[in-house]
């Protein structure tokens, strides 16, 4: 049995540690680019068939523990970066561990030559920092269907998917509500829905009007909102003295639970007076705060107002003011739909102001899209991409594409788009060699020699993916007009906005801020502590 290791000093700490890093970063690097190489996943258990993946953040996700402990460290280290980088942007997370793994190599040779590692990741953080002011200046916006279309495919390299997003996306803005549905046939397909609709569908087949189609649609519905559990039919008593003494042609109760007598006193009601159309649907949401948030947007697009079950309401003083109202409702088996809510629409436009400012503060990627949907509801306009496919695992491939290509097409219209190949990143050598020319610190200029050399990587490596010569491509490209690149796809040289080869702005400042800060911070580790008995990893 070999010798516990306990605390590990420099040099052996980070030699170790780099040896993870390499390993992470040699699996990763061959999916960089639009001709990926595949890289296969063995299942845990080894009963499945192996997982064949091009996305870098999820094949590093699938690396547990490396039987190294001291590579496994560094390892784990890169891993985190890589994830939240994923989980930031969606994206980009080749392009970081390749960023990380150049900065982190030549940074640990300067060190052991007898650099100072604390001041080498201060000028790496400032070079950073102007290439990050250098990307500003390169920035464009995107817009009209014909950009989004190109860029579209430069992300999914799908050219249905990506004419169909692009339309979509110029017709729904970014914030739009899009909805990404498995379909049963073998053909892509796209819907555009009128208003807003939330998943909570109807709450008993007895209340389907259109058997066929498994949907029931009201005609200026009042509508009662709740979370609360109607168990007795009594309790809708209140409601339906309002629906008669109005003279409301349809009612719709959005409630958390209908017991079977409260659902017989709405088809009875309905059967007694021949024109009111009755249908009631499940509360939007699980869980109490995600279903007051579902209620509060339902209450500004119909003009209602909330029964909650937290603040003690019930049905027994229900007045009109109480009922919101629509020009048109619909439910069906999973969706509840609203077109032309009756809603102050001033009041709408400051929450939706209010949400866009909490949206582009926030930078929880899990509360930045549960805001975004949140907006795109209350814009009251939506679309749905229906994913055919021959096979199911090609049309859940197909399905995690277009989500992903959305999530993107959003980033670019937010914060715009860069040539892309890496020919942006390119551009910026130019500010640091000019910073390299006017510096005297040896630590500053050994950061700015670094980050040229990290920059000009992930063009020789998209070349190396696509089978093309890397060498000869940089070349190629180093003397060729500013903005033109090399297509990996068609093998020559192109103009990359022209070509559309764009890369999303916000995901490309992402991935080289968590690679360089990354590989900057652990450039300083100094030792390495193990743990006697280390904990047995589990699969994520």
């Amino acid at each position: 049995m070999p010798e516990f290791p306990g605390v590990v000093f420099e040099p052996h700490a980070q030699r170790r540690m780099q040896r993870g890093v390499n390993q992470i970063v040699d699996v990763v690097r061959p999916t960089l680019g639009p001709c990926p190489r595949i890289v296969a996943v063995e299942n845990t258990f080894r009963i499945k068939t192996p997982e064949l993946l091009d996305s870098a953040g999820l094949i590093s996700r699938r690396i547990i523990q490396l039987a190294d402990r001291g590579a496994d460290m560094g390892a784990m280290l890169l891993r985190n970066v890589l994830w939240r980088v994923q989980e930031a942007a969606g994206d980009g997370t080749a392009t970081a561990a390749v960023l990380f793994q150049a900065v982190y190599s030549r940074g640990l040779t300067y060190v052991a030559a007898g650099g100072n590692p604390l001041m080498l990741r201060r000028h790496l953080e400032r070079g950073l920092a102007l290439i990050l002011e250098e990307l500003d200046r390169q920035t464009r916006p995107v817009a009209g269907a014909a950009q989004l279309a190109h860029l579209a495919e430069s992300l999914c390299f799908d050219a249905q998917l990506a004419q169909m997003l692009g339309e979509i996306f110029d017709i729904v803005g970014e914030h739009g509500l899009v909805d990404v549905r498995l379909g049963h046939g073998r053909a892509l397909e796209r819907q555009y829905i009128e208003g807003s609709f939330w998943a909570g569908g109807l709450l008993s087949p007895h209340l389907v009007a259109d058997q066929a189609r498994y949907r029931t649609e009201l005609t200026q519905p009042a509508i009662l909102l709740t979370d609360l559990e109607i168990d007795d039919a009594r309790q809708l008593m209140p409601l339906f003295d309002l629906v008669f003494e109005q003279k409301y042609p349809a009612v719709l109760v959005v409630a958390n639970k209908l017991s079977d007598q409260a659902i017989a006193m709405l088809l009875g009601a309905a059967r007694a007076h021949k024109d009111l159309q009755v249908a009631a649907v499940q509360t939007p949401g699980t869980g109490a705060a995600e279903q007051a948030m579902a209620l509060e947007e339902l209450a500004l697009l119909t003009g209602g107002r909330p029964l909650l079950q937290a603040a003690g309401d019930t049905l027994r003083n229900l007045r009109p003011a109480d009922l919101g109202h629509a020009r048109r409702a619909w439910a069906d088996r999973s969706y509840l739909g609203i077109i032309g809510g009756k809603g102050d629409p001033r009041a709408i436009q400051r929450q939706i102001s209010k949400l866009r400012v909490a949206f582009n503060v926030t930078e929880e990627d899990a509360k930045r899209t549960a805001l975004q949907k949140r907006i795109g509801k209350l814009q009251n306009g939506a679309a749905a991409v229906i994913i055919g496919g021959s096979t199911e695992s090609e049309i859940t491939a197909r399905q995690e594409n277009a989500r992903k290509t959305a999530t993107l097409l959003r980033a670019a219209m937010r914060g715009g788009v860069l040539p892309g190949g890496g020919v942006a990143l390119l551009a910026c050598r130019q500010r640091l060699r000019d910073q390299l020319a006017a510096s005297a610190d040896t630590d500053e200029r050994a950061a700015f020699r670094i980050l040229l050399h990290a920059i000009a990587e992930p063009l020789p490596t998209i070349a190396a993916n696509a089978g093309h010569d890397a060498s000869a491509v940089q070349g190629m490209v180093e003397r060729a007009a500013p903005g033109q690149g090399f297509d990996a796809r068609s093998g020559e040289l192109a103009d990359m906005a022209a070509a559309g080869i764009l890369d999303v702005a916000e995901v490309q400042k992402i991935a080289l801020r968590s690679a360089i800060s990354g590989a900057a911070t652990m450039l300083t580790v100094d030792a390495v502590v193990h743990t006697r008995t280390p904990a047995t990893a589990t699969q994520p």
